[in-house]
């Protein structure tokens, strides 16, 4: 599901906010997937893997696909390409707001995991 991103900046203010929509998708999508999860007996591992998995499929599917197809695709002619590039908003920098989208799941699903009482502090020490 590509959404409209219209209204998004360009260059790092657009990747910046990129990865605060996938932040909090990821976010809420942790809070869904804990209370799920917990009556499941899942681990925080896979619940934090599945709100990530998830909040990456939602918010940056989009960017995915179209920094996969021009970097493989087939495009025959000038006219094809400048079509498929209007279509884009800043393919300039694609590859900067699929970073930040991948980075802001992470942060989003961990900040739900820390705020839901994980173990942060014994994860750092390594127990």
């Amino acid at each position: 599901m590509q959404y409209d991103q219209s209204w998004m900046g360009y260059g790092m203010v657009g990747g910046l906010e990129a990865g605060a929509i996938s932040a909090a998708a990821a976010f809420v999508l942790y809070l869904i997937v804990h209370a799920f999860g917990r009556r499941q007996g899942w681990s925080p591992l896979r619940q934090f893997s599945i709100a990530f998995l998830l909040a990456i499929l939602l918010t940056a599917n989009g960017d995915i696909w179209d920094l996969f197809y021009f970097n493989y695709g087939q495009l025959q002619s000038i006219q094809l390409l400048k079509a498929k590039l209007a279509l884009i908003h800043d393919p300039d920098n694609i590859g900067l707001r699929v970073t930040c989208e991948f980075i802001g799941a992470m942060v989003g699903a961990g900040l739900g995991w820390i705020i839901l009482g994980g173990n942060w502090r014994g994860a750092l020490r390594g127990d």
